[in-house]
């Protein structure tokens, strides 16, 4: 199997891997009878496969018949592909054949398959399941023996999620995928096209063939091509027939694209609950940014239970000199005062790491404040947890943590033990 003489029999054009597989694959299903489903996105060439494995099928001499499903009225699609009889609705005159019956022996392309309406696609199902149907107004079955190849750019799993597509259809048609890569996966063949399609246009217009500088064939490249090869097709006649200068620099190039030809490489955005770390090092900083946080909330917290009349009476003066040993220099408002250091959103991906850089010079943080922070946090946990008698529930709450928190802090600490709701 050449794959050159057949890229030239059928006017392919590319080098890519990913095309040639395609095309291998095409091959390799021909002689069966078995359905296959074309996926890609629209413009990629999709109608290039069904064609090629009709014509290294043993159906190749019989008709080939392709049918746009999405251009037919859904009013008439049913009469389009299994015919009427006469006198079935308004406007049947005469009995007609569908193409089901005419292409008997033969290969229908159904392109874009995901437009049929329901009713449809049940009739199709029989067809393909025992190759019987009626005509529309008719009661009598009908044989055929087609096979079937199916063409689309929707979304199989949304689709039938929303009761728009049959799933028993879609796993009868589904019986060999092949996909179609978009342009942009196969950059390499972006330029052989444009050069292809620029030497079309000289010959229909009869001019100068277009060229691309280095800087605008990169352009091209890197541009994400959403309509794929039509779109290109169709820049590369307006460029054609516009530009009287036929070397085409990069300025010029972007003139024709959408947003001056901006690459469309996938934004990653990240929100706080998917958080990444590049490092052990950020990690360690993020947990160190957390906990100062919640040491001065904590220290907030106790002050207001210890000046809280009500809350103040429950405390013992035992406990309130533990309090004021924790922080004996410190005094009510300068607590307050204290901002809580945020912790760093990593949202903004850019910026996350030079915003650690100037915490960590701007905050030199020692092993031994470190320590001094879990020890303060051990402490105001267990505080909080005998003014309220050891009940959880009560204590995340005034702590103004989750209860799944406060339990992975005291399991952390080895209080879990004593304080079982």
């Amino acid at each position: 199997m050449d794959l050159q003489v057949i890229k030239q029999r059928f006017g392919i054009i590319g080098n890519a891997p990913t095309l040639d597989r395609t095309i291998e694959v095409a091959i390799q299903v021909a002689p069966t009878d078995l359905s296959v489903l074309i996926t890609g996105e629209s413009g990629v060439g999709k109608e290039r496969i069904p064609q090629i494995i009709h014509q290294y099928s043993s159906r190749k001499h019989n008709k080939y018949i392709a049918v746009n499903c999405g251009a037919i009225p859904e009013g008439t699609i049913d009469s389009e592909l299994f015919g009427h009889e006469k006198g079935a609705f308004t406007g049947a005159l005469n009995d007609r054949k569908g193409y089901f019956e005419e292409a008997d022996g033969g290969t229908i392309f159904l392109d874009e398959i995901g437009e049929l309406p329901i009713s449809t696609q049940v009739r199709l199902l029989r067809v393909l399941e025992t190759g019987e149907f009626m005509k529309v107004g008719s009661s009598k079955i009908l044989k055929t023996n087609v096979r079937v190849v199916a063409a689309t750019n929707v979304n199989f799993t949304k689709a039938i999620e929303e009761g728009k597509f049959r799933e028993d259809l879609f796993y009868r048609l589904n019986t060999v995928p092949i996909r179609i890569a978009p342009l942009r996966e196969r950059s390499g063949d972006i330029h052989l096209l444009f050069r292809k399609f620029a030497s079309d246009f000289a010959e229909k217009y009869q001019m100068p063939t277009l060229r691309l500088t280095p800087d605008a064939r990169t352009v091209l490249e890197t541009y994400h091509w959403p309509g794929n090869i039509r779109e290109l097709k169709n820049i590369t006649e307006q460029i054609s027939i516009i530009e009287q200068e036929r070397l085409i620099d990069e300025d010029k190039i972007r003139h024709y694209l959408p947003e001056g030809g901006k690459s469309q490489l996938p934004a990653i955005y990240k929100t706080e609950e998917e958080k990444s770390f590049s490092s052990e090092r950020e990690i360690l900083y993020q947990v160190l940014f957390d906990m100062k946080k919640d040491m001065n909330e904590l220290k907030k917290l106790v002050y207001d239970v210890m000046n809280d009349p009500a809350s103040a009476s429950n405390i013992s003066k035992e406990h309130k000199q533990i309090i004021q040993n924790l922080y004996p220099t410190e005094s009510h408002s300068e607590i307050i005062a204290q901002p809580a250091t945020p912790a760093i959103q990593y949202a903004d991906v850019d910026n996350s790491a030079d915003e650690i850089e100037d915490y960590q010079e701007d905050n030199e943080l020692s092993e031994d404040n470190v320590m001094s922070l879990v020890e303060y946090e051990k402490a105001a946990i267990q505080k909080a947890l005998e003014i309220y008698n050891g009940n959880r529930r009560k204590t995340a709450e005034r702590l103004g943590i989750s209860a799944r928190t406060l339990y992975r802090k005291l399991k952390e600490y080895g209080l879990l033990e004593n304080n079982e709701d």
